[in-house]
């Protein structure tokens, strides 16, 4: 078999034995508290979705816990919660100079 097989198979067993289990073959992440690093910037959902340009939905799912957020959407979350105006203006410089 070839090894692209080989990494799917071992996924599978990691998958298998994670749900048996065995958390040493898997990897977890705690759910992130939306609503409390929103509260913090002291904004409303619609405010916290405009400023960092997510979609008003995801923020919702996020907070009613619907959804969690990807790996990308947790660094930026807790980018916002170290530093939530310096997130903000960083976002907004990149919109106003695209790449």
């Amino acid at each position: 078999m070839g090894k692209a097989f080989e990494k799917i198979a071992g996924g599978f067993e990691d998958a298998i034995a994670f749900a048996g289990g065995d958390a040493s073959r898997g990897r977890e992440h705690p759910p992130l508290d939306v609503r409390a690093i929103r509260a913090a910037t002291n904004k409303t959902q619609k405010e916290f979705a405009e400023a960092y340009r997510l979609p008003i939905g995801t923020v919702r799912d996020w907070e009613q816990k619907r959804r969690q957020p990807d790996a990308p959407a947790r660094v930026l979350l807790h980018l916002i919660q170290a530093e939530p105006e310096t997130v903000a203006q960083l976002v907004a410089k990149a919109e106003k100079h695209p790449a």
